[in-house]
């Protein structure tokens, strides 16, 4: 984790979750922060992308796409239907 100098707005995180899930095509993080209404500082757009991961609201693909999967119908249906190892 690192060393935090500032902590985000909740206005600043619900803006930021917004602008992911309303996306149509899963953003890097740059084109993610390049896409936000109004500008954050990286190190606080960083932090907001850290505690929506560990809160299980986006996950990383790969080649570091963001994905939303929180709420997902698609999603919650494939764990159902999943099987347990």
């Amino acid at each position: 984790m690192m060393k935090v100098l500032h902590y985000p707005h909740l206005d600043t995180v619900i803006m930021v979750k917004d602008t992911i899930r309303k996306l149509r095509t899963n953003p890097s993080r740059m084109q993610l922060w390049n896409k936000l209404p109004r500008k954050v500082q990286y190190q606080t757009f960083a932090l907001i992308l850290e505690y929506l991961e560990k809160s299980g609201k986006i996950t990383f693909s790969n080649d570091g796409k963001i994905i939303w999967i929180a709420g997902s119908p698609k999603l919650d249906l494939a764990i159902r239907r999943g099987k347990e190892y």
